[in-house]
């Protein structure tokens, strides 16, 4: 497979380090962000750390994994700037499929996140922080996980827009790394706000008790 891949520097360069450091980086951002999450939700440890500010220790938390994210997207560039290009992926067709790519995964990303507030993008659930409500509106009407797919597509446009098949191999990573943190995630969310609801459902029939 190798061969057939690097072969004569067509497709994908597997000698380049910078494919690897790319590679370990979008790894590592969801395992980060899901060890970390947890272990606050178990032990309360950020809490701890800011003084018992679990609000103060989501921003914190926020910062880092949007600075990580920056992080990865700038050694995903640099891999894409060492491998080879494909002129199927620079034609004018190419361009525009991935201008359309980055434009809607750009949409799913902000609008997700304008929906979503600081709190409810960056994990404040497992500080205690919970929503109102579950959003369904834009763009949760489109689909469950649009930060998710959102960033996907961006990958994706950004790779056809360099014109490097190793930018798809690599955005086949970051989906499959996506679909697995989303198997520890969407159960692990939905069990915390089953927790309140019947802490809620509760609080409700003691006040009833006692209106009685």
């Amino acid at each position: 497979m190798t061969g057939f891949l690097g072969q004569n520097k067509g497709l994908v360069d597997f000698d380049q380090k910078s494919l690897a450091v790319a590679a370990a980086a979008i790894a590592f951002n969801p395992i980060f962000w899901n060890t970390v999450a947890r272990q606050e939700y178990h032990n309360k440890i950020l809490t701890k750390l800011a003084g018992g500010n679990s609000r103060m220790a989501c921003y914190g938390l926020a910062v880092t994994i949007f600075s990580l994210g920056i992080f990865r997207d700038f050694l995903y560039e640099r891999a894409l700037r060492a491998q080879p290009s494909h002129p199927l992926l620079q034609t004018a067709l190419a361009t525009y499929v991935a201008y359309g790519l980055l434009a809607a995964g750009n949409v799913l990303v902000l609008s997700s996140m304008w929906a979503l507030g600081v709190t409810g993008t960056y994990l404040g659930d497992y500080f205690g922080i919970l929503m109102d409500d579950i959003v369904t509106g834009f763009p949760f009407n489109v689909t469950v996980s649009p930060m998710y797919y959102g960033s996907t597509m961006s990958f994706l446009g950004t790779a056809i827009l360099f014109g490097k098949p190793a930018g798809i191999l690599l955005t086949v990573e970051v989906l499959i790394v996506y679909l697995i943190a989303l198997r520890f995630e969407d159960p692990f969310t939905a069990a915390i706000y089953a927790k309140r609801e019947k802490a809620r459902s509760k609080g409700g029939l003691k006040a009833a008790k006692k209106e009685l």
